[in-house]
């Protein structure tokens, strides 16, 4: 059965081939949208495909496509902790400082998530810890209320 619904189900299955296979097929597919609206891109992120992400994006998928919600695919793997797929996003020139619909940024879920490694790649790639979320919560509102030390301790360095 060769239809987006079966491209999206080999994504969350991480079924690399059949990905390869179906979007040979169907190139569309490459930007399509599931029922949540995110992309293919997206939904490898999310589920930590690091093989379909980069197969994603060497044919050209848009790296800061939103999902329904605003996010991104880095915004995904920041709160999922997934360091390899962020940093093969960012190498491929993800905006580590987009907004989502709530106002969160890559940052926020990363320190949200106890994320350190992600948090502190995101910062080194220009990720700015003053930016405000809906809520008026900066990414160092968040640590401090948490009472993350380690992250604390990064967030000052910026």
């Amino acid at each position: 059965m060769n239809n987006t619904k079966e491209f999206f189900n080999q994504i969350r299955n991480g079924n690399a081939k059949a990905v390869e296979n179906l979007l040979q097929n169907t190139p569309d597919f490459l930007e399509a949208k599931d029922e949540r609206g995110s992309t293919p891109l997206l939904l490898a992120a999310y589920y930590g495909h690091g093989e379909i992400v980069t197969f994603l994006l060497d044919k050209g998928a848009q790296v800061d496509a939103l999902d329904g919600s605003g996010n991104t695919a880095l915004m995904g793997v920041c709160f999922k902790g997934f360091t390899d797929i962020a940093e093969k996003l960012i190498d491929a020139g993800a905006n580590v400082s987009q907004k989502n619909a709530m106002g969160a940024t890559c940052l926020i879920y990363a320190v949200t998530f106890n994320r350190k490694d992600i948090a502190e790649m995101l910062l080194n790639n220009g990720a700015d810890a003053s930016v405000k979320d809906n809520r008026g919560k900066t990414a160092k509102d968040l640590v401090l209320e948490q009472g993350n030390t380690e992250l604390e301790e990064l967030l000052k360095k910026y």
